[in-house]
């Protein structure tokens, strides 16, 4: 697993990796976590650097790149990149914190009752299939309690409306937790994502998962997940109680079954 550089030479910087095979482009982005930087998947006005891989030049997001400035560098570059850190804000907020798969960050504040926390999912603009993000609350025997813990497009809110997912674009989803009520008896919230359609993540490419307080403060936790080959469905994170503390798991383990047989893992009734 790749852990990332507290402050490696990319530092601070959110770096978009365009081209190459799947496995290519996975390996530059677990390379860029390991630099200390953040790995993109879409092009935004957060992205510092752009690696370009091989058939990059096809790609149609160039040409914005070009008229941006952007740097661009050849894959050689992530060997030992030459470029300054960007500075830590004095006084504000610090970058969201990277994680690589498997990794795991305490939840500041997760008991604090009123706080609910967003764990904010996307991927690139591709129209091959649609991706459903969903959640799961658990037990200690990673079960739900009820068929209605399972938070999805068809019911969107748990009962007492401590999980909801919120919104339903093409690239992006948000499921809202609020953890200090959940009752003790729940011991983990899973989100996931299923593919609906014949694709598989292995097509869709990275995805990108960021957490933190509300809809609308800063994530605190960002991380890449790309290892996914063949898998139609794939969870990403876990919230679960450690004591009397809330930590989060980045978790990008991918399945080949679908999204019934997921649910029915946890113990929902699904019918055939």
């Amino acid at each position: 697993r790749p852990r990332p550089a507290p402050d490696g030479p990319l530092t601070g910087r959110r770096v978009l990796v365009l081209g190459g095979t799947h496995p290519a482009a996975a390996a530059a982005r677990s390379r860029i976590v390991e630099l200390g930087g953040a790995a993109a998947i879409n092009l935004s006005a957060s992205v510092t650097d752009v690696v370009l891989l091989d058939g990059s030049d096809a790609d149609r997001r160039m040409r914005r790149i070009v008229s941006l400035a952007i740097p661009t560098h050849d894959a050689p570059w992530l060997a030992a990149p030459d470029i300054a850190p960007v500075p830590r804000p004095a006084g504000g907020r610090e970058a969201a914190h990277v994680l690589p798969r498997g990794g795991v960050v305490d939840i500041p504040d997760g008991s604090a009752p009123g706080t609910r926390w967003t764990v904010t999912v996307s991927w690139a603009q591709q129209t091959a299939c649609e991706i459903d993000v969903v959640a799961f609350v658990v037990d200690e025997d990673e079960q739900v309690s009820f068929d209605e813990d399972f938070v999805f497009y068809g019911a969107p809110e748990n009962p007492g409306g401590t999980v909801r997912l919120l919104g339903d674009g093409p690239t992006e989803q948000t499921v809202s937790i609020d953890l200090a009520a959940l009752p003790p008896s729940s011991r983990k919230v899973v989100v996931a994502a299923a593919i609906d359609g014949a694709p598989t993540f292995g097509d869709v490419g990275a995805i990108h998962v960021t957490a933190g307080p509300g809809t609308s403060a800063a994530p605190l936790v960002q991380a890449t997940l790309d290892a996914a080959t063949t898998e139609r469905t794939m969870l990403l994170t876990e919230l679960y109680r450690r004591g009397p503390l809330w930590r989060l798991r980045t978790v990008g383990q991918g399945y080949d079954h679908g999204l019934a047989t997921l649910a029915r893992g946890y113990g929902v009734d699904i019918a055939d």
